[in-house]
């Protein structure tokens, strides 16, 4: 009881020191001031078993280490605030109900303008850009030439392409 007892006079009688050492240690005199109760607190529950050689030395090496401890918090807050607010600005990379509206009639205007083509320039265009296959494997399973499959594609594109523009055209205008 007797060291406890010490230990809290030691603190009383260099707590004007300890506080300007905890004012260079934080960003503000409130926390070298919580710090310092934060000590005190500790001290108070330190075990009369405990030994201690010097008393002054067990005190500012308390008071460190719990302004380290503190500024370590402090950072890890800041960095995860500062990351919040920065993805409070992030644009959310979902498309509008506006567009997911506009991007589906474009696709019924697709399938339309698919619909419209020849059975041999659609099987070729699907065949093609949804399948991945070759000119060469498309003109075998067709029964036509490369140079044949090669028009069936460019002309489902441009019948595709007109329908598109024609599509969008009307929506600018409205």
């Amino acid at each position: 009881m007797r060291r406890r007892q010490d230990l809290i006079s030691c603190f009383e009688a260099c707590r004007d020191e300890l506080l300007s050492f905890l004012r260079r240690r934080t960003d503000t005199p409130d926390r070298a001031e919580d710090l310092a109760q934060e000590t005190y607190i500790r001290l108070a529950a330190v075990s009369a078993e405990t030994e201690i050689a010097n008393l002054r030395a067990y005190i500012f090496r308390t008071a460190a280490n719990l302004a380290t401890d503190s500024g370590r918090r402090e950072g890890a807050r800041h960095t995860r605030l500062a990351s919040e607010e920065a993805g409070r600005h992030v644009a959310d990379p979902a498309p509008t109900p506006d567009r997911i509206v506009s991007d589906r009639r474009r696709l019924t205007v697709l399938e339309r303008a698919l619909d419209e083509l020849s059975p041999n320039a659609r099987t070729a265009f699907v065949l093609n850009r949804y399948d991945g296959l070759t000119h060469t494997q498309i003109a075998h399973h067709l029964g036509v030439s490369n140079s044949m499959v090669a028009k069936y594609i460019s002309q489902a594109l441009r019948h595709c392409r007109q329908r598109l523009d024609a599509y969008d055209t009307h929506e600018n205008n409205r």
